[in-house]
């Protein structure tokens, strides 16, 4: 049994679920669990719509909501009166959510939750005009999860017990089709797992089912050396370790959900990146096992748009409790911090989330100097080989060529070596890296022609 993920790109219109029950058709002697994102950018426009209508505009918000059932309709062509039905649900919300004024973490859940509904139903229903035995199956049913709303973690125990007892015995005769993204409490609210979880899902369901592998089909042929969103220069991986593949998605790559591996690493189970537009193109292999490879790096992760905050200890020497006292602030307005540098008296640090920084500034401004740098970029190089490679540290740092480096880190992982560089100068950052690690490359782990421009 192998599990088949399907993101929104994949998904978006007749042509592509066409294009993906072709890729499914070919597989199904491996019994594939297909799981959905919603149809191209629904979920925005759910979610854009319900803050229309918490907002006084609720005529605005139903017409927006029409326009959406139309093009659902149009893509999915007939589905009979599930999908009607869905929308009258939807409807009802809306004014629902005009009266209420507020938009809640528990109606975000409740109205983003349909992008996937929606498109799980419509994806079966395609399939089976495409001639496969396939039946939509609802993700809230074996996805058990404790009840924070927009981020809820699953209950495996609970979880995988549904999925053995009760998917697994229906996708060993029949294509499953179930939308990603969305659980439920053991009360049965409906929950969802945060942006980008439909990866998650994928693993998670993965992991019930003992799948042999777990697919994630989107709309590029795997992971590249680096993003092509900055530098059209990458070479695709191969085959990358689970820990090297956690890395650099923590660090911006975004063929993977960070927490994706999670599931997957426990039961030892093969994650692939396939791109469903080009199904020939064998994509990335990612593996448990550490995977032997010529080239120092495996590929170059950033975060663009990162703030880096300075702060000196007004006490100087000697200060006892400072770095608690300065986590807990970022603790108290749930910030996550990505890189830290210390000394006695002074940390470094940089966050990806503006949302707080005034209060957080405020707060550590009342025992420590703190000074601010907006518009930075993370630079993260990922290989296993970074704790072995004698002047690795020193050889990056010459190939920048006089680019201006702020700060650095070595991940405690051992798998990454991190800085941080003004945005305006990444793309020539990434370049340069790129021409002085990748230009010579192990042919077992990278292809040459799986470039950005493939």
């Amino acid at each position: 049994m192998i599990v088949m993920k399907f993101g929104g790109s994949s998904v978006e219109s007749a042509a592509a679920i066409d294009r993906v029950a072709a890729i499914v058709k070919s597989r199904l002697e491996r019994h594939p669990v297909v799981v959905v994102s919603a149809m191209g950018k629904t979920t925005n426009r759910l979610l854009a719509l319900a803050r229309q209508a918490v907002e006084g505009g609720r005529a605005a918000a139903l017409a927006d909501l029409a326009a959406l059932k139309q093009y659902t309709l149009a893509e999915g062509g007939p589905v009979g009166g599930a999908v009607e039905a869905h929308f009258r649900e939807l409807a009802e919300l809306v004014q629902g959510l005009s009266v209420l004024g507020e938009l809640t973490p528990r109606s975000i859940d409740a109205i983003s939750a349909y992008g996937e509904r929606l498109s799980s139903l419509i994806v079966a229903e395609r399939f089976r005009a495409a001639g496969l035995d396939a039946v939509q199956a609802d993700s809230r049913d074996y996805v058990i999860t404790d009840g924070r709303h927009t981020q809820a973690a699953p209950l495996y125990p609970e979880t995988y017990e549904l999925l053995s007892a009760r998917l697994a015995p229906i996708a060993r005769e029949r294509v499953v089709v179930v939308g990603g993204f969305i659980g439920s409490t053991a009360a049965g609210v409906t929950t969802t797992l945060g942006r980008g979880g439909s990866d998650f899902s994928a693993s998670i369901i993965g992991a019930g089912l003992d799948a042999e592998e777990i697919q994630i089909w989107t709309d590029v042929d795997g992971m590249l050396t680096c993003d092509p969103r900055i530098a059209e220069v990458g070479h695709r991986v191969k085959i990358i370790s689970f820990g090297e593949a956690a890395e650099l998605a923590y660090f911006g790559a975004k063929v993977l959900h960070p927490s994706t591996v999670l599931p997957a690493v426990e039961k030892n189970i093969p994650v692939l990146i396939l791109n469903s537009r080009r199904p020939e193109v064998e994509g990335t292999r990612i593996v448990a096992e550490t995977v032997a490879c010529g080239n120092a790096f495996k590929a170059i992760a950033c975060k663009q748009g990162i703030v880096s905050v300075h702060i000196r200890s007004l006490r100087m020497l000697m200060a006892h409790g400072f770095l608690r006292r300065i986590f807990e602030v970022f603790d108290r307005y749930t910030t996550p911090v990505d890189m830290v540098t210390t000394s006695e008296v002074s940390v470094s640090l940089t966050i990806d989330t503006v949302q707080n920084l005034d209060p957080i500034l405020t707060e550590l401004r009342e025992f420590a100097d703190v000074a601010v740098e907006q518009d930075q970029a993370i630079v993260c190089m990922v290989g296993d080989n970074i704790g072995t490679t004698r002047g690795i540290a020193g050889r990056v740092f010459q190939a920048m060529n006089g680019i201006n480096i702020r700060m650095i880190s070595q991940g405690a992982s051992n798998l990454n070596l991190s800085f941080v560089i003004a945005g305006r100068d990444l793309k020539h950052a990434v370049e340069l890296l790129h021409q002085a690690f990748f230009s010579d490359l192990d042919p077992a782990v990278f292809d040459p022609k799986g470039s950005a421009a493939a």
